[in-house]
């Protein structure tokens, strides 16, 4: 490295704490977004193959809460717990996200929803309090296969809801 690369040290100072996924989904921003703000939707999409989601409480709005359970494929349940805390239709959104409301290890999850084309590009930078809390999503929670495989999941529900028919 050069002294002189000035603009490479300032391109993220917390490169070495999160996580960037990125997909094309063939479908257009507000159905993406949507896909996002009710339970109806999140429920039959989120998270990683093989998962499933149960929900306790559901308040899609800034400073709102969804306290779910994951359930594993191997039987364990996951105390799952995420506040949104930026809400930006059809563009953005921001939440914290942990087991419960006071985990100290929350990280914070950015969502941009891109179109390209007729399709939008979803994004998701999560960034975790430490390199060492970011390591470990990665090493023992597989956090970047599974972000993809639920970006996959999301892309799969809403073609099929596209493809039922875009009346509503």
């Amino acid at each position: 490295m050069s002294a002189t690369g000035r603009g490479a040290p300032a391109r993220s100072a917390t490169a070495d704490r999160e996580i960037v996924i990125s997909r094309v989904i063939d479908a257009p921003p507000d159905l993406v977004f949507e896909a996002f703000t009710e339970v109806r939707h999140l429920s039959q999409w989120w998270g990683p193959e093989g998962f499933s989601t149960t929900t306790r409480s559901f308040e899609f709005r800034v400073g709102g809460e969804w306290d779910f359970v994951m359930h594993g494929p191997d039987g364990t349940d996951y105390a799952e717990w995420i506040s949104w805390t930026e809400i930006a239709p059809p563009e953005r959104i921001a939440l914290l996200h942990g087991e419960s409301p006071d985990d100290p290890n929350a990280f914070e999850s950015v969502l941009t929803f891109e179109p390209e084309g007729a399709a939008t590009r979803l994004r998701m930078r999560t960034v975790f309090p430490t390199k060492e809390q970011r390591d470990e999503a990665v090493e023992k929670y597989h956090a970047v296969e599974g972000g993809r495989q639920t970006l996959d999941n999301l892309a799969g529900y809403v073609a099929e809801t596209v493809r039922k028919g875009g009346e509503g």
